[in-house]
């Protein structure tokens, strides 16, 4: 595969953050990645942490050309972002491919908006659940890793967009442990398209959400953190408990706890769940949240 002429379409994206932003704390004020072109008109396709709460978003072409942008859409569910180039980018649209037929084994690139790429392969298609209450029933992995993940765009040997990079994370194998990409596959994106450029989100109710930051440990949940002034922090949920049943049904890991959570109706509804803190029961009951309530929306530039 040439991938010259792919690299042209992939772009440098640079966001600036307001320091009182919700997400400023935690993501930063200053935050680049990468993104590609999906549409002749500059519509670019990132991964959204890197455009929440933006004030200021600037492309970088394969040129070195600094065109201003505005950021259209950030959706929670798939993890992606849109971003809308207020300039010509001169870069041709990558064509979208099918995420689904990519298999453990499959030779891909992973690109960045700086030039860079890795050569790599698909190393296995499974469930990813993430700390911050994020869950992808089919993930694309990735190996080696590339050093620039956030956004680069993930090719297949047809010269197809298979998906936007997300992670770094390591795998072990035995004694051995490599560096891998997370990859949200890009079937997750035609769905909502329409939705995200005409409405800025997807039509539907939004999922609970607790602003609770939690890691899985021995088919447990434990929480790591809370976000400040979010529902659980409300709630009383802190730091090192176990939560152990949701709405009476017991939780068995991080991908269950996010399911039962997001089943138990739109967000605002009540979640009570029973906690192990220090060696004691307790329940709490907590008042879910829009998470995008809690977020500064997009401003055109």
């Amino acid at each position: 595969m040439n991938i010259d002429p792919i690299l042209r379409s992939v772009v440098a994206v640079r966001s600036s953050i307001p320091e009182d932003a919700f997400t400023a704390e935690t993501l930063g004020t200053v935050r680049e990645g990468s993104g590609v072109v999906i549409r002749d008109n500059g519509l670019v396709l990132t991964i959204g942490y890197l455009i929440t709460e933006a004030e200021e978003v600037w492309l970088t072409t394969h040129e070195g050309r600094v065109v201003p942008a505005h950021a259209l859409a950030y959706d929670q569910e798939s993890g992606f972002g849109l971003v809308q180039a207020l300039g010509p980018l001169n870069a041709p649209a990558v064509d979208l491919g099918d995420a689904a037929t990519a298999k453990a084994g499959d030779p891909v690139v992973l690109a960045d908006g700086i030039g860079e790429f890795v050569q790599a392969n698909i190393v296995a298609r499974q469930e990813f659940a993430g700390y911050w209450e994020y869950l992808l029933d089919e993930a694309i992995f990735t190996a080696p890793a590339h050093p620039s993940w956030g956004g680069a765009a993930l090719i297949g040997s047809d010269g197809k967009l298979l998906g936007i990079g997300s992670l770094r994370l390591q795998m072990s194998d035995g004694d051995e442990v490599a560096d891998i990409n997370m990859v949200v596959p890009i079937d997750l994106l035609p769905p909502i398209l329409d939705d995200l450029l005409n409405r800025g989100q997807v039509n539907k109710p939004p999922r609970p959400w607790l602003g609770a930051f939690s890691a899985e440990s021995n088919g447990g949940v434990v929480v790591m953190s809370v976000a400040e002034g979010g529902p659980a922090a409300q709630a009383g949920l802190r730091q090192g408990d176990i939560i152990s049943e949701i709405r009476d049904e017991e939780v068995d890991g991080l991908a269950d706890f996010y399911r039962k959570l997001w089943s138990s109706g739109p967000a605002g509804a009540e979640i009570p769940m029973r906690i192990l803190r220090n060696g004691r029961e307790a329940w709490l009951r907590i008042k879910s949240a829009d998470r995008n309530s809690f977020l500064k929306k997009p401003q055109l530039q």
